[in-house]
């Protein structure tokens, strides 16, 4: 290999490249022989920039000179589609953690104001029929009863933390708490590491709404169908999932529609999905949507995913929400 002209001459440009950048090669020294293979070797190489490059071709056609177009692309692997595949179902999984743990801080702090019985006390009455609305299994309930008279427990508070994300993005925090020191340090954290910013109260969250929202896999529904529920229902708005060019067929599976409800027409939509046999998944009692979305790099994309997805990890953090497209 080390006599090969054309290897000895591709080693020196990745050299060269590493170095100074695509725009500093000039292939001046190559002969046409070297560079015409150069060029072959290139085009079937492993991607070096998303940018195009031009490479020249020594030698004459026709009176004049031969150029060829190289285009150079990251790897799929590091492209939008992977981002949106990947951990698909781990966030399913984490959503419905997310969601039993809210109803049982919610249990907790219920029983802690007005007692255990949910004929005298109101708000854990209302806690109980949002859990069978939302399908949250009878022995959470029954746990965090329990857990409520335990010596040393304390009611939780909610709190929310707004956070400047990565290419403009907006992230909203929202926190259910025994202990406020702590969870506002822990989310203080997460932010800094991963490259957030912490906001000022009310500076992000204004462009959110606070809605009930039903999601439905788009395989698991006609799409008039659904729209006649929703508008038979009294929803406000049906959104779609949004579909990007490198999507295959197969990902429709992990695609979403979401009915979009006040809080006082939810349980009539959720109704008539069980009357006409729709799986769905309930919300988590209710769910902040973006006004408007904002579209990023991929690079913006998978830094915003990474400190979203560390922020959920925290025990005290229910959901968090982006306006991130």
């Amino acid at each position: 290999m080390g006599s090969n002209p054309t290897i000895r001459a591709f080693g020196a440009i990745v050299r060269r490249l590493s170095v100074n950048g695509v725009s500093s090669f000039r292939p001046t020294s190559l002969s046409p022989h070297s560079a015409d293979s150069l060029s072959r070797l290139l085009s079937s190489s492993v991607a070096i920039s998303s940018n195009t490059w031009w490479a020249p071709l020594y030698g004459e056609e026709n009176g004049s000179r031969q150029v060829r177009k190289i285009w150079i692309s990251t790897p799929v692997c590091m492209g939008r589609k992977s981002c949106k595949i990947a951990g698909r179902k781990t966030a399913q999984d984490a959503k419905k953690s997310k969601l039993y743990c809210r109803i049982g801080k919610e249990v907790v702090s219920a029983v802690k104001k007005g007692g255990p019985n949910p004929m005298s006390n109101t708000a854990l009455a209302a806690v109980l029929e949002k859990a069978k609305e939302l399908n949250v299994p009878k022995d959470i309930l029954e746990r965090n009863v329990k857990r409520a008279s335990e010596r040393g427990q304390e009611a939780y508070i909610e709190k929310i933390y707004e956070v400047y994300g990565f290419g403009g993005v907006s992230i909203v925090v929202e926190v259910s708490t025994d202990k406020v020191t702590r969870s506002v340090a822990a989310v203080r954290e997460i932010v800094k590491d991963y490259g957030g910013k912490m906001a000022d109260p009310g500076s992000v969250l204004f462009k959110f709404r606070r809605v009930r929202v039903v999601n439905i896999k788009v395989t698991d529904v006609d799409k008039d169908q659904l729209l006649n529920i929703a508008l038979d229902a009294g929803a406000e708005d049906v959104i779609e999932p949004p579909v990007y060019e490198d999507d295959m067929e197969e990902e429709s599976s992990d695609r979403y529609y979401k009915i979009v409800s006040s809080s006082e027409n939810y349980s009539t939509i959720l109704s008539k999905l069980r009357d006409e046999e729709i799986d769905f998944e309930p919300d988590n009692g209710s769910e902040l949507l973006p006004i408007t979305t904002i579209e990023v790099d991929d690079e913006a994309m998978d830094l915003n995913k990474e400190l979203m997805a560390n922020l959920l990890e925290l025990d005290d953090v229910d959901a968090v929400y982006t306006d991130q497209k």
